[in-house]
């Protein structure tokens, strides 16, 4: 029988996995897509907005944004310099600017100007890739899919859910483990829990409810009342009740 990095069996590793996937949803009853949109397109270009970029940014920015663009031909007869200056604050706003373009132009020629519903043809577009396009199906059209930013990535190798580190290995070797009606929401409560609790350099581990289950548990610290002071977001105090911490 194949076994895991950290000893145990594919058969156990799943049932640690699928035991941290439900106390997730304890821990994170709050989860969900952080991009403010109201339809499949404004999705799409705040996700695209999102690289190298805080979803809070990004959310400042798309208002003005949105209120200007609002279909597919918008963007696809943007100006360029005024669509650079206005999404200027996410960052690389040139490329970004182009790949919205882009998008729109595509969208018009070959969609009717509405974003597909499947990944093979979201993945054609300018400036989606596999993580945008499951963003979108997830968040946007009920379709589940697995999310592999940097915190999912981050986490689900320290909790030695996967060895794999290319994303799209990371996003199938995940859905391996859990219920496909499951990967939207274990996206965004794992990726809730890389913001709030699992952070890159100081993981609060002796505040984390995970910490029983978790192969990488010491690698931030221990001590409670140093740990809880790393937790991060409106829902501190539940969190560290549910690891048996006071905040």
């Amino acid at each position: 029988m194949a076994v895991a990095v950290n000893g145990e069996t594919e058969l156990a590793r799943k049932r640690r996995v699928r035991r941290m996937a439900r106390e997730l949803a304890v821990i994170h009853p709050d989860a969900h897509c952080e991009l403010d949109f109201t339809n499949p397109l404004e999705l799409a270009v705040a996700t695209v907005l999102s690289a190298q970029c805080t979803d809070v940014r990004v959310n400042q920015t798309t208002p003005a944004l949105f209120a200007k663009y609002r279909t597919a031909a918008d963007y696809a007869g943007a100006d360029r310099v005024e669509l650079e200056e206005m999404i200027r604050p996410t960052g690389f706003f040139r490329n970004k600017a182009a790949s919205l373009m882009g998008l729109g132009q595509q969208l018009v020629d070959r969609f009717g100007g509405e974003l597909p519903r499947s990944l093979p043809q979201l993945v054609t577009l300018p400036g989606i890739g596999r993580k945008t396009a499951n963003v979108v199906l997830g968040n946007a059209f009920g379709v589940p899919g697995i999310t592999v930013d940097t915190h999912f990535q981050r986490l689900v190798n320290r909790w030695a859910w996967t060895e794999e580190e290319d994303p799209v290995k990371i996003e199938h070797a995940v859905g391996a483990l859990v219920e496909k009606r499951d990967w939207t929401m274990l996206s965004h409560r794992v990726i809730f829990h890389g913001r709030r609790v699992c952070h890159a350099r100081k993981p609060a581990c002796g505040a984390c409810p995970l910490a029983g289950m978790c192969p990488s548990y010491g690698l931030g610290p221990v001590d409670p009342a140093e740990a809880v002071k790393l937790l991060k977001g409106p829902r501190v105090a539940e969190i560290a009740a549910l690891a048996g911490v006071t905040a």
